[in-house]
């Protein structure tokens, strides 16, 4: 089959027949049909999440069960199915108790090679690899979903909506009628826009130093553009909210930004750091600049639980009540691949999807 390998910044990224082997206890091999490319994607090419190689590229994607391996219960051949990111057990305290982003027991995804090149094995990325016509999931990763769901917005629901949504719903928890300022609308950013049309926040503050970017985020509820290209970010934050915002959203990764998106909190706020920095980066800050009952909250995966949170999803898409459509700036066939990556590093995406066997339906 075809699938897209990371070989090291030597050899960087082709496309490539590689092959997959058979589903064993608890796993679930999966025909994608459409896959969305991410900032993940980018920081594993870069060097900002180290990762061995070769890997199998991409992690949000949805697709048909191909084949299941025995004890597989909760899906069955010819089912559609999102990817999940989140390598969790199911059966630990933490899991039992709705927190599977907390869960200590499951496999590291970076010891798992499911996949081979000329006989030699192959890495899976973030527990799902959906760079590839076939890939091979755990159980949990894979997540049914109303089949009325077009793949290409079905596999955008496994990565940047759960992450942007989950980020105001289920980690943040904004409250109706509060104030929120989000710091960078790519498409996560865009997501915890609508997460925050979702609670009922207002003002919602979109900041960005792309003006398309920002046209795209009042698409998506921003009640309020600020061009940080052009304008003092903070100010503006604080003069839109009357002293700061009750809660703001780093979507970035930037230290500066995360710096700004604190000092833009009222007291009592609460920031939530969405982007994903270089690992090791650190940031100083005044620690009684946090005496005002102020919070930094991280944030990994938008606290999914995917299997309520994945459905629900696609029931808000289905009733009109959360946009999908839009983020789609661009497809892709997978032989693409180097000029999606571009078109990603240029800043011209929200999301670009690539379609594999008709992903779009």
């Amino acid at each position: 089959m075809k699938a897209v390998v990371f070989h090291g910044p030597a050899c960087g990224v082709s496309v490539e027949d590689v092959a997959v082997r058979d589903p064993g206890p608890g796993e679930v091999r999966v025909a994608i049909r459409a896959a969305g490319l991410c900032h993940s994607d980018q920081s594993v090419i870069n060097g900002t999440i180290p990762y061995p190689v070769p890997v199998v590229l991409g992690h949000e994607g949805a697709g048909l069960v191909e084949a299941v391996g025995p004890g597989v219960t909760s899906v069955k051949e010819g089912d559609a199915v999102i990817l999940s990111t989140l390598a969790h057990c199911g059966r630990c305290a933490a899991c039992e108790g709705g927190k599977p982003t907390a869960c200590r027991n499951a496999p590291n995804p970076k010891d798992t090679t499911p996949f081979a090149i000329k006989g030699a094995p192959a890495y899976q990325f973030a527990n799902a690899s959906a760079f590839a016509e076939l890939t091979l999931v755990r159980e949990q990763s894979a997540i049914p979903v109303d089949p009325r769901v077009p793949f290409d917005r079905a596999a955008l629901i496994g990565c940047g909506i759960m992450t942007g949504v989950g980020a105001v719903l289920n980690r943040a928890r904004v409250e109706a009628g509060s104030s929120m300022a989000v710091f960078g609308v790519g498409g996560i950013g865009l997501n915890c826009v609508q997460g925050g049309v979702l609670a009922g926040a207002a003002p919602i503050i979109a900041v960005d130093v792309n003006p398309q970017k920002l046209e795209l985020a009042r698409r998506f509820g921003a009640t309020h553009l600020v061009d940080a290209s052009r304008d003092d970010a903070l100010a503006a934050v604080r003069d839109l909210t009357g002293g700061g915002a009750e809660y703001t959203f780093e979507c970035v990764g930037n230290l500066a930004v995360i710096r700004q998106a604190l000092d833009a909190l009222a007291p009592g706020g609460t920031l939530t750091v969405v982007g994903v920095p270089r690992i090791g980066s650190t940031i100083e800050l005044v620690v009684h600049s946090l005496y005002n009952n102020k919070a930094i909250l991280g944030c990994r995966y938008g606290a999914a639980r995917p299997r309520r949170d994945f459905p629900m999803l696609a029931d808000l898409y289905l009733a009109g009540r959360l946009r999908i459509d839009e983020l789609i700036t661009d497809r892709y066939p997978l032989d693409d691949f180097d000029r999606a990556l571009h078109d990603l590093e240029d800043g011209r995406l929200a999301r670009g999807v690539f379609q594999l066997g008709g992903g779009g339906h």
